[in-house]
């Protein structure tokens, strides 16, 4: 089977709620230039260095703590309206 085959098989087994979506997800993919260049990029498989690890674990430790907001307060900080 080739990948366009399995891509029209895919597509058929959608429910057709989800068609829409798909259509969408589909254009930007054929005409968005830096979506295909992010899709196309190779996987970073730098292997994490001690401050990586150290990085991840205090923010583990965040988490656990339950030092988080919640996305719609991340989102004002990050985004604020103009």
């Amino acid at each position: 089977m080739t990948n366009r085959q399995a891509v029209h098989e895919l597509l058929d087994e959608l429910p057709d709620d989800l068609l829409t979506m798909a259509a969408e997800r589909l254009a930007a993919l054929r005409d968005d230039p830096f979506l295909r260049f992010l899709v196309a990029a190779p996987i970073d498989d730098e292997p994490l260095d001690a401050e990586d690890l150290a990085a991840l674990a205090e923010a583990d430790a965040e988490i656990a703590r339950g030092e988080t907001i919640p996305w719609e307060v991340a989102e004002r900080r990050l985004f604020p309206a103009e």
